[in-house]
């Protein structure tokens, strides 16, 4: 197979998420994958809000190691000058919405396993990866799961091999007041205002963790997104809420950061209440040798990336992982997002070795 005409194929399936349909190419890559000689292919769907979502799973023997990319991708940016699911290639690139963000990785996976035997190998072409993911932490509580040992997770790290990044935590904060008319204002709760305070002892607390965590990822990218409440200039509002964010480190120290929050709460004003929205813990690699002796030189470096992956939920599983595929997370998300032919072919040769070294190994 030609990697740059089968990614183009996967790009035209359209699987923007909310909206696109997983099922529908988790059915097509299963047909791959049994072509491939896989001992057992299954495709699982996995129910959410919005729609259906899915994913496959192959193996060959007992997959002690396997290889996941996502088959899902966000809605297209604006700024595309070329149809996003066309899947269009030029001398040196092909050009879709997925294409780096992970469909190139599939494609170069699916050619990886042409003409081998593997053993004791597995892959797993998730769904919904973009949003909730629903259909990993779904799989990771299957069988399919169970005697797995190690996965290489595709996003695209620029050739490198990403052994470590953040987590994200957003967080709500929220006061009421009585509400009522502005001329009373002097003498009734000002929930915006009792919002601001926090807001401003939450960039202290940004500021005090500055020189805080590993080297190459202090501080922690303490977000204050929105502060919202009222209706009009005359009218004192009963509510207000604010909104943020933390990127934790591997190693944060969770108990520390809560008793500043606290603190801070208590500073601002009384009656302020708080709930964790979304929680993605960080990620580090445990064991970083077996997955050098997979890889060999093939990647240019070990790497700490900027952006959260579903590594996460597979160390959390207690699966060690790491981070590899083709293109640059710069396209991830972007208008006329795009892998080149040679990022292609150079993780073909990644993932053919993975699965090589992989099979001659003991487990």
């Amino acid at each position: 197979m030609d990697p740059a005409a089968l990614l183009a194929e996967l790009i035209r399936h359209r699987t923007d998420n909310p909206g696109g349909d997983e099922p529908s190419i988790c059915r097509m890559l299963s047909r791959s994958l049994a072509a491939l000689g896989a001992d057992e292919v299954a495709v699982v769907e996995v129910p959410r809000d919005e729609g259906t979502g899915a994913y496959v799973v192959a193996r060959w023997g007992e997959p002690h190691t396997i290889i996941n990319a996502h088959v899902d991708t966000v809605p297209a940016n604006s700024g595309w000058t070329v149809p996003p699911w066309e899947g269009v290639i030029t001398e040196d690139r092909v050009i879709g919405l997925g294409a780096a963000d992970t469909k190139g990785a599939i494609a170069a996976t699916l050619v990886a396993l042409e003409g081998q035997k593997p053993r004791n190998v597995g892959v797993v072409f998730s769904g919904d990866e973009e949003r909730t993911g629903t259909c990993i932490k779904h799989f990771l509580s299957s069988s399919w799961a169970q005697v797995i040992k190690r996965a290489v997770v595709c996003e695209p790290t620029g050739r490198a091999v990403g052994v470590r990044h953040r987590g994200c935590v957003a967080m709500s904060a929220e006061v009421k007041g009585r509400g009522g008319h502005s001329s009373g204002a002097d003498q009734m709760p000002k929930p915006i205002v009792t919002m601001a305070r926090l807001a401003l002892g939450l960039d202290e607390i940004g500021r005090r963790w500055l020189d805080r965590g590993p080297a190459d990822m202090k501080g922690l990218c303490l977000n204050v997104a929105s502060i919202e409440g009222g209706v009009a200039f005359n009218v004192v509002p009963n509510r207000a809420a604010l909104t943020f964010s933390v990127r934790p480190p591997p190693g944060f120290d969770v108990a520390t950061f809560e008793a500043e929050l606290e603190a801070s709460a208590r500073a601002a004003g009384e009656g302020i209440e708080t709930q964790t929205v979304l929680s993605m813990s960080p990620f580090e690699t445990r064991d970083v040798a077996p997955f050098r002796a997979l890889l060999g030189s093939l990647p240019r470096a070990e790497a700490t990336l900027p952006f959260w992956t579903e590594a996460a939920l597979f160390s959390a599983a207690g699966i060690d992982a790491v981070v590899i595929g083709p293109g640059d997370i710069t396209q991830a998300h972007a208008p006329d997002e795009y892998v080149t032919k040679s990022d292609l072919q150079w993780a073909v040769e990644v993932f053919r070795q993975v699965i090589t070294r992989a099979s001659g190994s003991a487990g």
